[in-house]
This record gives C-alpha cells, structure tokens and sequence, in this order.
C-alpha cells in the first residue's frame, strides 16, 4: 500500500505477514507442528485408532506420536477412548472446523434453500464447495425416509465421482479442469464411474447444455443424485446444491422433475448471495 510522506511515495508493509511470507520452504516451517497437523489429519480420516496403530501406519515412533496426541488432547482436539483405548477426534476440533463456513454468508444463506428443496423433492438436500480436487460438502438437510444418503458436513468426494464434483467442474474453463484432472487418476469407485478423460467430457458437455449434473451409482451403488451449480457476482461456480438418494426413488424417469428443483434451488442460493449465473460453453 502507497502513502504519501512529505510529497514522497513510500511502501508500507502488509500488517500480519512478513517479507518472505511466500517462502514455503524448509526455514518457514515448524517441523514439529507439520508432524502433529499430519498426525492429525491422519486421525481424522481413521478414527477409533490405538496409539499402536497410528504409530505403525505412519510409520512413526509410538513415543513421538503419544507427545503429539496428548498436546493434542490439552487443547480438545483429540480425545481419548480409555475402555476401549483408542484415539478420536475431538469436539474442539468441531468448533474450529465450523468456524471455517462462517467466513461467508453462502452456507447461512443455504439453510432455508436446502431445507425447502428437501421438503419439496423428499430427498436430502447438499451444499457443497471444491477443495483441493474434492467436493467439500459443508452443509446438508437430511431426508425424513429411513433410506436415505448421507454426506456429513467434511465429507470430502472426487470430483469425477460426485454430483457436486461434475456440477462444478462444468463451469471451470479447459485449463483448470486440466489441471484437477492431471493432480490424481480418475479412481474408480463402482462399474459406473467415469474413468477416463473422453467419457468425463462427454458427460461435463451434456451437464453444461442442461444446466444440471447427474451422479448415476458413479459414487455409490444404489444412490443417483442431480446437482447444479451456484454462482458469485463474478458469474464463477463457487458451489453445488444437489439432492441424492435411493435409486429406487430417484430414478430416472425422476430426474427430469427433480432436476427442476435443484436448479432452481442452485438459481435461488446464486439470487441470495448476489450472484449471475453466466454458464460457460466450452
């Protein structure tokens, strides 16, 4: 930021960062917090674990992961199961989580959406946002049936497999679906699954023409769900609204009804949050 001095134009640095804060080498970082933040990471995604376990699957000492769990557990992100001696997650870890979606009004703004599109399709409703090459979904209302599909807020899903994940990656230009594309193999997850880069394309190019994604058993045996992208004032996707559910009730004669829901839903949530859905055509 330029300020003037005595008629000279000087610099003044950002506040909050240093000089080389783009500098992520080895000299700025911690190592011992990068090795907790692994520890915990790895936790999170295999919970219920013994501290034998977690030593030998990271394949590090038991003693040098016992100190990280307990400064862990001191600060409530970690507990301790002592009946049944294993590690979990904590609560606090929760509270700083859920911290992350208040940096914007979009999953507030999408509560009554989702609920209403719930309530209106019988199905549950998701909110979800691209993360890394994922479908983060931040947000759900769940379906009063007994069967029913359920993605946790924090569930994270590859793009390729994912409603959501097809949704989004639809309105991204041919460079940044390239580069997602390039960052990890198409895995597949069921016989439907979109395994290579001809078939995916096809599929983006028909989401594009009608506005809305489809996840046919791609994910999950048994589960279908339809999305469709939300968009911000600059006319770029920044999320998904979907419904998923039984095949048996979402089926395809379905979609077409259902579809119309979701997109309007999508087109209700971009309204809120002062988007312009500007659909891209590649």
């Amino acid at each position: 930021m330029a300020i003037q001095d005595n008629g000279r134009s000087t610099t003044k640095k950002s506040r909050g960062r240093p000089r080389d804060w783009h500098d992520k080498t080895a000299q700025n970082t911690i190592k011992s917090l990068d090795r907790a933040m692994e520890v915990f990471e790895f936790l999170s995604e295999a919970q219920g674990q013994t501290l034998t376990m977690l030593a030998k699957d990271m394949n590090q000492s038991p003693a040098t992961v016992y100190r990280i769990l307990v400064t862990l557990e001191g600060r409530g992100l970690v507990e301790f199961d002592a009946i049944d001696q294993v590690w979990h997650v904590g609560a606090r870890a929760f509270i700083i989580g859920s911290r992350f979606l208040r940096r914007t009004s979009l999953v507030e703004r999408a509560r009554p959406i989702l609920r209403g599109l719930m309530e209106k399709t019988g199905e549950t409703a998701n909110l979800g946002i691209e993360q890394n090459g994922h479908a983060l979904f931040v947000s759900q209302v769940e379906t009063h049936a007994s069967i029913r599909a359920f993605f946790p807020p924090g569930t994270l899903s590859r793009l390729h497999a994912s409603g959501i994940g097809k949704a989004l990656l639809s309105q991204m230009d041919n460079g940044r679906i390239e580069k997602v594309l390039t960052a990890a193999p198409l895995e597949r997850f069921t016989d439907f699954t979109l395994t290579t880069r001809e078939s995916l394309a096809a599929d983006l190019e028909k989401t594009r023409q009608r506005g809305f994604a489809i996840d046919g058993e791609e994910r999950n045996l048994g589960m279908r769900c339809i999305a469709a992208p939300v968009f911000d004032i600059y006319g770029e996707a920044i999320a998904g609204i979907s419904v998923s559910g039984p095949t048996s009730r979402v089926s395809e004669d379905h979609v077409p009804e259902l579809s119309k829901a979701v997109v309007a839903a999508a087109s209700e949530l971009t309204a809120a949050i002062g988007g312009n859905a500007i659909r891209r055509s590649l």
